[in-house]
C-alpha cells in the first residue's frame, strides 16, 4: 500500500467501475462487484489490490490470493491463475494507471492553509527563514535550518541538524539527521514513466518515498525522484554534487559520490563506496558493484562488477577503453595522407 502519510486513500472501486474507467472488459462479469482497494505491482499484489501484466516473461510472477485482480491482454489471460479477477485490456500498464488515479492521490498542501500547517510538528532550535512552507503532518527535527522559500510538502519527515537551502522542495521523503539540501535541489517529485494507451501516452503513478539517510548531501538543482512503488534511497553519508538527476527505485549505497551532470536510471542498486565522474550516465536496472568508479562521461549499459573502474562509450573497464584507443590512435596515424 502507498504510505498514507503521502497519499490519500480514494478507495474502494468495484471491478465494474474499473474496467469502466479504463475502457477494459471484465473476463468474468459475476466478479463485477468484488471491491479493490489499493493498486501493486505484479511481484507485491496482496488480496484488493489490482495489478498489470504487459511482459510475458513476467508470467512466472503471477501469483497470489485469488482476491486479486489483473489487467493483461486477452493472449496472455488463460495463463493466469485460476480465480484472478481478469480485466481484459491491449493497454494493461495504462489502464493500471487509470485505476491508480481512481484509488490513490498524492497528498497536497491543503488550501487556504497557513503556511506553517498546525498540524506540523517543529522541534525547539529549528530556524525558519522567510518565505518558508510547511504542509501537514511534517516532521522537522531540533537544529534544522530551512532556507528562504523552501517548500515541505505534506508528512515529510526531516531528522536533526539540518540544512536545507532556498528554494528547495522536498515531499514524498523522509530525511536522516545532518543532511545538506542546497539551494533549488528538488526531492520527491514524480519520477518518469510512461505508457501508451488508446488516447496516446499516459503518466504512470509514482507512488512510493525518497529516503535519504544520515549525513547525505544534495547539491543545488539536483533531483532525487521518488519510487515509482517502492522507495529511492540515498545511503548513508552519500555526496551529490550540483545538478545531478537520480531517478525512482535507485539504491544508492554509503559513502558514494556522484559528480555533476550525473545521472543514474531507475531501479538501479549501487553498492557502497562507488565514485561516479562528471556526466557519468547509467542505464536502467542495473547493479554497479561496491568500490566501482564510473569514470566522467562514461555510458554505462552493463552491470559493473566490484571494484572495477568502467568509462567510454559504451563504458567498459578502464584497461580495455585504453587499449582501443591506443590502437585506434595509431591506425589513424598509420594512414596515408591523400593528396
Amino acid at each position: 500500500m502507498p504510505d498514507p502519510r503521502f497519499f490519500e486513500d480514494l478507495g474502494p472501486a468495484t471491478l465494474t467501475e474499473l474496467a469502466r474507467l479504463s475502457g477494459a472488459q471484465l473476463a468474468d462479469p459475476a466478479l463485477g462487484d468484488q471491491r479493490i482497494t489499493h493498486v501493486a505491482p505484479l511481484e507485491s499484489a496482496d488480496a484488493g489490490a489490482v495489478t498489470f501484466l504487459s511482459d510475458p516473461k513476467r508470467l512466472p510472477d503471477l501469483g497470489g490470493p485469488s482476491s486479486c485482480a489483473c489487467f493483461l491482454k486477452l493472449e496472455h489471460a488463460a495463463l493466469a491463475p485460476a480465480g484472478w479477477a481478469l480485466l481484459i485490456t491491449s493497454h494493461p500498464q495504462a489502464a493500471w494507471a487509470v485505476a491508480a488515479g481512481r484509488l490513490h492521490a498524492p497528498r497536497r498542501h491543503l488550501e487556504n492553509a497557513t503556511a506553517i500547517h498546525p498540524d506540523s510538528a517543529l522541534e525547539d532550535g529549528v530556524v525558519l527563514a522567510p518565505g518558508v512552507m510547511i504542509g501537514q503532518g511534517a516532521r522537522i527535527g531540533r537544529g534544522t535550518y530551512l532556507g528562504p522559500g523552501v517548500v515541505i510538502g505534506p508528512g515529510v519527515s526531516i531528522g536533526r541538524n539540518c540544512r536545507i537551502g532556498a528554494n528547495a522542495v522536498i515531499g514524498f521523503a523522509m530525511i536522516g539527521d545532518r543532511v545538506a539540501v542546497h539551494a533549488g535541489a528538488v526531492i520527491g517529485e514524480a519520477g518518469f514513466g510512461a505508457a501508451s494507451g488508446p488516447i496516446g501516452v499516459v503518466d504512470l503513478p509514482q507512488l512510493g518515498r525518497v529516503i535519504l539517510q544520515d549525513g547525505v548531501t544534495i547539491g543545488a538543482n539536483s533531483c532525487v525522484d521518488r519510487g515509482a512503488f517502492g522507495d529511492t534511497t540515498i545511503g548513508e553519508n552519500s555526496k551529490i554534487d550540483n545538478l545531478v538527476h537520480v531517478a525512482h527505485n535507485v539504491r544508492l549505497g554509503r559513502n558514494c559520490v556522484a559528480a555533476a551532470y550525473t545521472g543514474i536510471s531507475g531501479s538501479t542498486v549501487v553498492g557502497d563506496g562507488v565514485a561516479f565522474g562528471g556526466k557519468a550516465g547509467v542505464a536502467d536496472h542495473l547493479t554497479i558493484g561496491s568500490g566501482a568508479q564510473i569514470g566522467a562521461s562514461a555510458s554505462v549499459f552493463k552491470d559493473v562488477p566490484a571494484g572495477e573502474t568502467w568509462t567510454g562509450f559504451p563504458a567498459r573497464p578502464l584497461k580495455r577503453w585504453l587499449r582501443e584507443t591506443a590502437w585506434l590512435s595509431r591506425k589513424a596515424g598509420s594512414r596515408e595522407p591523400r593528396g
